[in-house]
């Protein structure tokens, strides 16, 4: 667990829930949305930020694929 008020601590999750805000919570009306609609939502995004969302750092890949590929996977 991070230090209170030291976002360095863990920048890893940091930067991934920053990311799923911008591409997935803010373009949404989520005050229309149950709170099932809200978990399948977030779901589905980190099925498609997991499985399909390719990253510079791991060769334009998606992680899944990236682990696949370094045999981490199975």
């Amino acid at each position: 667990m991070s230090r209170k008020g030291c976002s360095p601590d863990n920048s890893a999750a940091e930067g991934f829930f920053g990311r799923m805000k911008t591409e997935a919570v803010y373009p949404e009306h989520w005050e229309q949305l149950t709170c099932r609609q809200v978990m399948e939502h977030v779901d589905t995004y980190m099925h498609w930020y997991n499985h399909e969302r390719i990253k510079q750092s791991l060769g334009w890949k998606s992680p899944v694929h990236y682990r696949m590929q370094q045999g981490l996977a199975a």
